[in-house]
């Protein structure tokens, strides 16, 4: 019986298998057969990840917005084409059924579309007079190296409603996927090589806690997206900001709905089931 393939993390367009030797086992919920080895990251793996992030940070910022927008096009035709394939990938590692895992490829697309549109959202605006002789300027500007820490339960989608953004305004990206379904990330990286993204731009940190933690406390990183469960929200959001980052902390978003006294009650029963 052959040992099952080795999950690595990703920088600088390559497989970066770390050095920590740490590893957990990523299985098919389905069957309960373990299909892979996650890499758990020390902390000098994770500062080698951001570091390559931080190394390609000015010449993307100063790529000019066409360019960008350009390479993100690439990026969404590939993944127009090649849906099926990522979908496939959710439903191994996640467990859900195909037509899910497509429905959440799409939403992902969704968003990755929107930032096609970045030249716009980049504007920055000019107000003469704003108060006696004095002019206001504002201007839209990269942040740097971002974290996008992801769930389980969306392995693709979060990470696309983050990347996409993220990457069109000029930033450079460090991805943490969660260790149960970890390969949608390292899909999605090899998409982006594919369609001509410079080296350092898209990296994916594989690990537990301890790369967590270098993402929320390493200086380089000037930004964290997170999205899970309510008290990991709060240690996010405590965590990063007390080193200075900006950070979306979403917690808890666990299909909760009011159920009015009028309401069907056998229709609202059905539909909550169908959305939990």
């Amino acid at each position: 019986m052959t040992n099952p393939p080795t999950i690595s993390h990703w920088l600088n367009n390559d497989v970066f298998t770390g050095t920590s030797g740490q590893s957990a086992p990523v299985t098919n919920p389905a069957t309960g057969q373990v299909t892979g080895q996650v890499a758990l990251a020390s902390v000098e793996d994770a500062q080698t990840v951001i570091n390559a992030a931080v190394a390609a940070f000015p010449a993307w910022r100063d790529t000019s917005i066409t360019k960008r927008v350009q390479t993100l096009f690439a990026f969404r035709e590939l993944l127009n084409a090649r849906r099926g394939e990522l979908a496939a990938i959710i439903t191994a590692e996640h467990g859900k059924v195909l037509s899910d895992a497509m429905g959440e490829v799409a939403r992902g697309i969704e968003v990755v579309e929107f930032a096609c549109g970045i030249p716009h959202l980049l504007k920055g605006g000019y107000s003469e007079n704003a108060s006696t002789n004095v002019d206001v300027y504002n201007i839209r500007q990269a942040l740097g190296p971002v974290a996008i820490i992801a769930p389980f339960n969306f392995p693709a989608m979060v990470p696309m409603w983050f990347f996409a953004i993220a990457i069109a305004a000029g930033n450079t990206v460090v991805v943490k996927p969660s260790e149960k379904d970890p390969s949608s990330s390292l899909w999605m990286a090899e998409l982006w090589k594919e369609a001509g993204l410079p080296d350092g731009v898209f990296n994916v940190l594989q690990g537990d806690k301890t790369a967590v933690d270098e993402l929320l406390t390493n200086p380089a990183i000037k930004a964290v997206s997170f999205v899970g469960s309510t008290p990991i929200a709060q240690y996010v959001y405590r965590t990063a900001t007390a080193s200075g980052k900006r950070v979306q902390a979403l917690g808890g978003a666990k299909n909760h709905a009011v159920v009015l006294p009028d309401a069907d009650l056998d229709l609202a029963a059905d539909s909550m089931v169908n959305a939990g």
